[in-house]
């Protein structure tokens, strides 16, 4: 397999690419905006793919879009400083959804409940 066709295969709609968004998603706590980079690729591929990834990028898409609601929340707060652990409780919350997902789509199975705001 030459490399080119390698990286396209992170590219395309897949169990690949649905593991390369939970990657940058789990990089935006050291390196700022690689999640916007990862529900971008969510959104370009959902709809395109097999069933068990679709369910990865709307598990992905909700993930972002809760994950910042939920930030944004909790930077406010940190004015009354309980902003601070729940900006930990949300850390952890998008941790623990990017770990089991990429267990998911490491054994090619669908998120059961895609649309759930729990873990």
């Amino acid at each position: 397999m030459d490399q080119q066709s390698e990286v396209s295969g992170y590219m395309e709609p897949g169990g690949k690419n649905a593991t390369l968004v939970y990657i940058l998603y789990l990089a935006n706590i050291i390196v700022p905006f690689t999640a916007i980079v990862g529900v971008i690729f969510a959104y370009l591929n959902r709809g395109k793919g097999s069933a068990w990834v679709d369910s990865h990028y709307t598990y992905q898409i909700r993930t972002f879009w809760i994950g910042l609601l939920f930030g944004i929340v909790s930077g406010l707060l940190t004015l009354v400083l309980i902003g601070f652990l729940m900006l930990i409780a949300v850390l952890v919350w998008m941790i623990v959804r990017c770990i089991k997902g990429l267990q998911l789509a490491g054994r090619n199975e669908p998120v059961p409940n895609p649309e759930t705001w729990m873990v």
